[in-house]
């Protein structure tokens, strides 16, 4: 492979107007292809095969008016008052023009329906009113017919046995009381008939009680959109239409918010968040490399390879679903290993010059050696992202591909571009002073670190990331809802109207679907209705059960349940569990089972389909790391303590991404307003991206450890020599890569914002704590023995030469004139 990326190297550099426009028709080409065969990306976040789905797929196919997504619409007067009538006809000419967008099936007005359900509350009072008063003219009847029973009966006891007219009359009396008898046993059975249905009616209404349209204060209204496709499908141009139709409409006194589910937007690739830290990468390699153009070569090579990348990328987003934070993860790893992979090979090729290397065997030698090593570090990070495919998790798995398919491109990038812009530019990659004459290498230092401050340095580190780590005990998945939507928009504030006016669960209602043992009849649908209401409703933190729909074989019965808490919070949680366990009674005795759907279950079930999937990948990412790092430094102890210092890194950072976005420590300084769970696939994707960049720093650093060792230095002194020959260049692509992760914490999108500080934050710990604390401090107590490999593995592990160093023996620097140099 080394020999390869030389020969490469030297071909680029000669060819290089060629190569540099090979990589300007690729970009030409993603720009059309994304423009012709790219679709709409989705922020809604769904897995196939769940609970939750499986109710889905259910109500769409056996109930009528539930299968599309909903959305809504709130209404607040802003002084505060209750809304008058010009408001309310506002509000329903509104309403009604969001009807007849394509793609919306129908809307509530919330006023008309509230005053449905108040109506048919009253109308329930009158009907108990009047059943009550017929029961009492059946009792007032029954005791009138009981005593002319009784005086009949005196009557025939007194006439003894009498026969002619007066038996007859006694006779005919006696059938005129049966007959009034067996109209009063009628008119009874009719009105317990109507008792039992009122009965069922008003429990029902009792159990729905607590769902309303309009608040109780007048001053908030929910009107709902339902839409022919489910939320996730629900095209971006159906949304912005309604967007333009409510930003547009003029209610005198009256604010209209759309929910999260009908604004939520699309982040933005490229915000100022992302652009400051893109600065702060320039300005690191300024002040690193000492020249403008140096500086700007990486930036260009990180640029292009994004924009090759996404492109690429997002074309397929017409076949393929894509979540929105698809392409913006891509960015992210693309721009910080881009620029750091780029640098690493301008940095040997820089100090190849400084020793008098001709410029394009330098050229050709530095992509050999350093770029065999970005080879080697980028597919370590490609192997882990790809990985995620294991997890059984669609939407995990392309976003894994996406970001490998970033990388690789940063990784071709580097390899051909890289060195077509460093023949471009030739000598001026150095400074004036250093063009002027070379240099020689630094002597090579004897010095080493002591075994208490090696202690002390292990100990110290250890016992810090413990400790960052400890918030992590705590931490809970879930995903965003409108809670940590920016402040300033509108689902955010919707969610708030929402919670305050109609209680937290009105932001994350559940879908209830109750399986009966047998279909019910017409008759007993309201009965059945209410029993298995009520059972839903004592299992506890429930606020209203609505029946919403029933199916086409009557079958199944379909509740709208309001949690007392919010979609995130653990009650609701609790109460989906609880749910799914529960067996209610139905009128004839048999057991109903019931499924639970809508936007909270779905959480909770991708939240629980991740954290399963989380131990599986993370052996499986510690299994690679180490099988890896074993054949790179061809030792077990090495291996061993890399890898136990990534875990303790990965658990820091989860510390720190719990404190901050789940506890609310520091939150204002990261903009956190509402804190609530971990976004539920941010720990996998964490774990993939900090394995890979992990290896990249090990490499770095602890390679030139072994070199020195292999080449006879003591096993301490070598441990010295490769951390000062190391530590600059990693220090200088850490501060980058956390510069760029860092940009996306100012995110308004709360997917990127934890993605972006748990990505900075982990970096910052895994290479200035892990690589160049822990790492140095236990190789120098180890010694001899770090290097220690059993001999049979000795033998059957290939020698991969990471670094180059057979290529650099075959192609040593001789040093050059300087006019020879600078004519190349």
């Amino acid at each position: 492979m080394a020999e390869l990326l030389y020969r490469t190297g030297r071909f680029a550099a000669r060819r290089r107007w060629g190569v540099m426009g090979g990589w300007l028709v690729a970009l030409m080409v993603g720009l059309v292809t994304f423009v012709l065969f790219s679709g709409t990306i989705s922020s809604a976040i769904s897995i196939p095969d769940t609970p939750t789905s499986k109710v889905t797929d259910q109500l769409a196919s056996q109930f009528r008016s539930t299968s599309g997504g909903s959305g809504s619409v709130v209404f607040e007067t802003e002084d505060g008052s209750a809304f008058t009538d010009a408001q309310k006809a506002g509000v329903a000419d509104l309403l009604k023009s969001i009807g007849q967008v394509d793609g919306v099936t129908g809307v509530t007005d919330p006023f008309t329906t509230q005053a449905q359900l108040e109506q048919s509350a009253a109308q329930l009072s009158e009907g108990r009113k009047q059943l009550e008063q017929g029961q009492t003219a059946l009792e007032n009847g029954q005791k009138k017919l009981d005593q002319a029973q009784q005086e009949l009966d005196q009557q025939r006891e007194q006439a003894g046995e009498v026969g002619g007219a007066a038996k007859a009359q006694l006779e005919a009396g006696q059938e005129e009381l049966d007959r009034r008898q067996a109209d009063l046993d009628a008119q009874r059975t009719e009105v317990e008939q109507q008792a039992a249905g009122l009965e069922a009616g008003t429990q029902v209404a009792e159990l729905s009680s607590g769902f309303r349209f309009v608040s109780e204060d007048a001053s908030a209204a929910v009107g709902t959109v339902s839409f022919r496709l489910p939320n996730a499908e629900v095209p971006t141009e159906v949304k912005d239409e309604i967007a333009g139709l409510i930003d547009n409409s003029a209610i005198d006194g009256v604010k209209p918010l759309l929910s999260q589910e009908i604004s939520q937007t699309t982040p933005s690739i490229l915000g100022p968040g992302e652009v400051i830290g893109v600065v702060v990468a320039a300005i690191v390699l300024v002040v690193m490399l000492g020249t403008l153009v140096g500086a700007a070569l990486p930036l260009a090579s990180a640029l292009l390879g994004v924009g090759v990348a996404t492109l690429a990328a997002m074309s397929f987003s017409g076949l393929v679903e894509f979540q929105s934070v698809t392409p913006v993860l891509g960015v992210m790893l693309g721009l910080a290993v881009g620029i750091d992979y780029s640098l690493f090979i301008l940095n040997r090729h820089r100090n190849q010059l400084k020793q008098g290397m001709e410029l394009h065997e330098s050229i050709g030698l530095a992509n050999g050696t350093s770029g065999n090593a970005v080879v080697f570090a980028g597919a370590t990070v490609m192997v882990a992202l790809l990985a995620l495919n294991v997890t059984g998790v669609p939407f995990l798995g392309l976003m894994g591909t996406v970001a490998a398919g970033a990388v690789l491109v940063a990784i071709l990038v580097a390899t051909t571009f890289t060195p077509a812009l460093l023949s471009l530019v030739g000598t001026r990659i150095l400074r004036q002073k250093e063009r002027a004459a070379s240099s020689t290498p630094a002597p090579a230092t004897d010095s080493t670190m002591s075994t208490r401050t090696s202690v002390i340095t292990l100990v110290a580190g250890i016992a810090a990331l413990v400790v960052i780590a400890l918030p992590a005990l705590n931490m809970r998945l879930g995903l965003p809802d409108g809670a940590g939507q920016p402040e300033d928009s509108q689902g955010y504030q919707a969610y708030k109207i929402q919670s305050e006016k109609f209680g937290d669960g009105f932001n994350g209602p559940l879908l209830v679907v109750a399986n009966l043992p047998a279909p019910v009849e017409e008759a007993a649908l309201v009965a059945e209705q209410a029993v298995v209401g009520k059972a839903i409703f004592d299992e506890g933190d429930v606020t209203a059960v609505v029946p919403i729909s029933v199916s086409t074989d009557r079958s199944a019965i379909a509740f709208q349940v309001l949690p007392d808490g919010g979609p995130n919070s653990e009650s609701t949680a609790d109460l989906v569990h609880g749910l799914r366990e529960l067996k209610p009674r139905t009128s004839d005795g048999g057991s109903a089972t019931l499924g639970v759907a809508g936007n909270a279950s779905a959480n909770i079930d991708v939240s629980q389909k991740l954290s399963d999937a989380l131990p599986v990948y993370l052996v499986l990412v510690v299994g690679l790391s180490l099988l890896i790092l074993i054949l790179v430094f061809r030792s077990i102890l090495v291996p061993l303590t890399a890898t136990l210092g990534f875990v303790l890194s990965l658990l820091a950072a989860f510390g720190g991404i719990t404190a901050i976005f789940q506890l609310g420590w520091l939150s204002g300084v990261f903009g956190v307003h509402e804190p609530a769970p971990i976004l539920s696939f941010l720990p996998i994707i964490q774990t993939g991206i900090l394995f890979g960049l992990a290896m990249d720093y090990q490499l770095f650093l602890v390679s030139g450890m072994r070199e020195a060792y292999a080449h006879g230095a003591a096993a301490r002194v070598a441990v010295r020599r490769g951390f000062i020959a190391g530590r600059s260049v990693v220090t200088a692509a850490a501060i980058i890569m956390i510069s760029v992760f860092a940009g996306f914490i100012f995110s308004h999108d709360t997917t990127i914002k934890p993605i972006g500080f748990g990505l900075a934050f982990g970096v910052l710990l895994d290479a200035f704590v892990v690589r160049m604390l822990i790492i140095p401090a236990a190789m120098h107590l180890l010694g001899d023995q770090a290097w220690w490999l059993p001999k049979w593995m000795d033998r059957i592990i290939p020698d991969i030469d990471v670094e180059g160093a057979k290529l650099e023996r075959a192609h040593p620097v001789h040093p050059q004139e300087a006019g020879t140099a600078s004519a190349r």
